[in-house]
């Protein structure tokens, strides 16, 4: 079974918050103390952060579960809960963030890049905080709130200098295994490759100018026609190009069948770059360059077919030229400044507003966490906690939003574990 994992899912739950405290001073020689209760704890967060210490999702596949350390609850005399821990997860660089429909939330482009996946709770309030002239002796405090609790989706597009592409069997493992410490399977069948392969390749300053440099080469599985439109895996490939600076087209010199007219070398650069160009328009601007491999059992010519070099992974011939234009390649693009953001780009922030919908037995339902926050009180039955709670629903809108939504005097609210009458103030 392959290590290498493109595709994983991810439950992210925040930690819940600790309870807040109903307590009232008890010392000997003061009567009718004040309330003393602590604050829970908030309820820690789950953050997905990028690093170079790993290389794949596979720690995913089995145990997609991911959860923040819960807050403890408060305690008389003051005493606030603990915050719980917060934990972080560590993703591959080039990990798009989507929540279940699909829609892009994040892109941890580069090492250090974070996002929160789900937040803690945060801690309920002791009974100390809801002390006023009016409230002298507070029975009640916040109940803790949950954490966030959701399920998303995670892809990895690889971070590689050089993306080598090609249709099934056209020597890109070869080539791979040949310029790099990379050890891909390699046999004489189509669809040999079925995950995407990285190899490193240090160049020494030799007679080209330039200077020493690094580059990353990622040998792409084998494109097939109609992989823009998601034949085969071709979503899964394609994607993985996307990041590449610049990008090799290899076509195959010695076909299976020569006298298939559809496999010419020509033939396959146009229907790779046209698979290219129909998955992302802006993937044909990226710096590329046309290879022949395979030159040492050539059927075609390969500057009759319009390609740019030759190679023959096998012999070796071509194999320095190939990795210096290489080269020029990846350094007009570092120049250009064709890098990955060094922070993460978030597409969608999480709305935290107020949502009034109305059910089908003509009750209403209101959805948010301030909302929810508000009616989370530990004794609503406690002399001045009703009047309370209907205070923080106006202050926070929910007042309004009911109306908005057609309610009516006598129809029945719901929010959190909380139902009640709606009774106009008017």
């Amino acid at each position: 079974m392959s290590d290498f994992v493109d595709e994983a899912q991810i439950h992210a739950k925040g930690g819940d918050g600790g309870a807040g405290s109903v307590s009232f001073r008890r010392e000997a020689h003061v009567s009718n103390g004040g309330p003393d209760g602590g604050d829970g704890g908030s309820g820690g967060d789950v953050w997905l952060v990028a690093s170079t210490s790993v290389a794949s999702l596979l720690g995913f596949r089995d145990h997609p579960h991911r959860r923040g350390e819960n807050g403890t609850h408060g305690k008389g005399k003051g005493r606030h809960g603990s915050s719980g821990r917060s934990i972080e997860v560590a993703v591959p660089e080039g990990t798009v963030v989507k929540d279940r429909d699909g829609t892009v939330i994040a892109d941890l482009g580069a090492a250090g890049s974070r996002f929160r996946a789900a937040a803690g709770g945060r801690g309920g309030r002791g009974n100390s905080r809801f002390l006023s002239n009016k409230r002298r002796a507070p029975a009640w405090a916040e109940q803790g709130e949950h954490g966030e609790e959701r399920w998303l989706n995670l892809e990895l597009k690889l971070m590689a200098d050089v993306a080598i592409i090609g249709i099934p069997n056209a020597g890109k493992s070869t080539l791979i295994s040949k310029v790099s410490a990379a050890k891909p399977k390699i046999a004489d069948y189509p669809f040999t490759t079925l995950i995407p392969h990285l190899g490193v390749v240090r160049l020494g300053d030799g007679s080209r100018s330039g200077g020493e440099m690094e580059m990353v080469l990622a040998d792409i599985p084998g494109l097939v026609e109609g992989a823009s439109e998601g034949r085969g895996l071709g979503h899964e490939f394609l994607r993985h190009i996307e990041r590449a600076r610049a990008l090799i087209v290899l076509c195959d010199l010695a076909p299976a069948d020569p006298n298939d007219i559809s496999t010419t070398p020509a033939n396959q650069r146009d229907s790779l770059i046209g698979e290219i160009g129909r998955f992302r328009e802006e993937l044909l601007d990226r710096p590329r360059l046309l290879v022949g491999s395979k030159l040492d059992s050539a059927t075609y010519d390969w500057e009759a077919n319009g390609m740019d070099m030759a190679i023959s992974a096998a012999t070796g011939e071509g194999i320095d030229e190939f990795l210096y234009r290489c080269a020029d390649l990846v350094r007009q693009a570092r120049a250009s400044r064709a890098e990955v953001p060094s922070e993460v780009v978030i597409y969608k922030m999480e709305p935290d507003a107020i949502c009034v919908t109305r059910l089908s037995d003509g009750s209403f339902n209101v959805a948010g966490r301030e909302a929810e926050r508000a009616v989370a009180i530990s004794d609503l039955g406690a002399p001045g906690a009703a009047d309370y709670v209907a205070g923080e629903l106006k202050r926070i809108g929910v007042d309004r939003s009911l109306v908005r939504a057609g309610v009516r005097e006598g129809d029945t609210v719901h929010v959190g574990g909380f139902s009640f009458t709606y009774e106009s103030d008017n």
